[in-house]
């Protein structure tokens, strides 16, 4: 019971700052949301016992990300920017999608809505860790190594060339 208060409360967090982010019209208060947001993700997953993809939310999302557009917004924002106009021309299109999508995931729900749980949530790093270092480790060195080359490559287009 206390497990589905947490998750329930964390998801109404989660949503109702993600709406926040959309209708606010200060940027650095939309920006402080998206953290909030972020980390009502994570608190999703601890919840739910996916410690790997809280500890991934935690360092990428919220301390990466979320940080990274706080700065931007910060430095470079002029201070007529940070109140924007949070409604535009398309908002019936967009309007629509979400339309879509909604009936999409009522749909998605109903067909899990007898699924009961039965076991406890156990972490599941360690078996993470297992089958990148086990059965799946040539594609986890394949994908290092198509990152390491798009790293490169942003650092060869990135750089600038010297006059003399």
């Amino acid at each position: 019971m206390i497990d589905q208060i947490v998750f329930y409360s964390l998801s109404i967090l989660t949503v109702a700052s993600a709406l926040a982010v959309v209708l606010h019209r200060n940027t650095v208060h939309s920006s402080l949301f998206l953290g909030l947001s972020l980390a009502g993700v994570a608190g999703v997953f601890a919840s739910l016992g996916a410690d790997f993809l809280f500890g991934a939310q935690i360092m990428v999302y919220v301390s990466g990300i979320a940080v990274l557009v706080m700065f931007v917004v910060m430095l470079l924002g002029r201070a007529s920017d940070l109140h924007l106009r949070q409604v535009n021309e398309r908002w019936m299109a967009a309007l629509l999608v979400v339309a879509v999508a909604a009936v999409g995931l009522l749909k998605v729900a109903g067909l899990h809505a007898g699924a009961v749980v039965t076991a406890a949530a156990k972490p599941g790093t360690r078996d993470i860790g297992r089958l990148f270092l086990g059965e799946w480790l040539l594609p986890f060195e394949l994908i290092s190594l198509v990152l390491l080359a798009a790293l490169l490559g942003a650092v060869f287009f990135t750089r600038t060339e010297n006059a003399s």
